[in-house]
């Protein structure tokens, strides 16, 4: 698939209203344009996250993957489920990209030691901002999980979104593993 911008600045926004994939118009307060866009925003903290992976060239690369599929959907988010023939021809996201995430966080949980209490957010640089992007990609899924009580939405949205939040949280702890700066949380420590 080719893409082609020949213009950034179009002044059609202007007035408040975006153009859906499909062409049709909405507010750009719209909860479909809240999605995409948060899928958008935890898109860029994973860029955050990858400026602190040189010498993590696996994860590297599947942030790299991860950043692609949330391209994938957010053109799959912006182009509403529909019956008309050109709705089934648009992009969407897909099952296999969700079996590959599933695939690598057991790959990086086994080797990482098991959990006795939930994580602080932060370590590394590079964990802190894969703990950012897991949370900013909690709200995309429930801003997307709302989307679906309203209007059709590809089901394999929810479960992408909710498996990459799995993914950035064994990440993150990836990341902080021989550093000594992951933080368990100690309940009622700050007393």
């Amino acid at each position: 698939m080719t893409i082609r911008i020949d213009r950034v600045v179009t002044r059609g926004g202007d007035e408040g209203m975006t153009s859906l994939g499909t062409g049709a118009r909405v507010r750009k307060d719209a909860l479909r344009v809240e999605a995409f866009g948060t899928v958008d925003e935890a898109n860029a903290a994973i860029g955050l996250i990858r400026l602190h992976t040189a010498d993590h060239p696996t994860e590297d690369a599947m942030l790299g993957l991860i950043q692609n599929d949330l391209f994938d959907l957010g053109a799959d988010l912006c182009a509403p489920e529909g019956d008309e023939p050109s709705a089934r021809s648009r992009l969407r996201i897909e099952e296999n990209a969700i079996l590959r995430l599933e695939a690598e966080v057991e790959a990086m949980n086994a080797d990482l030691p098991p959990l006795t209490s939930f994580v602080l957010p932060g370590g590394t640089p590079a964990a802190a901002f894969a703990h950012l992007a897991r949370t900013i990609t909690r709200r995309a899924e429930r801003l997307v999980v709302a989307l679906a009580a309203q209007e059709p939405v590809n089901p394999l949205a929810i479960r992408y979104l909710n498996r990459l939040s799995d993914h950035l949280f064994v990440l993150s702890r990836a990341l902080n593993a021989g550093s000594g700066r992951e933080v368990a949380w100690v309940p009622g420590g700050s007393r």
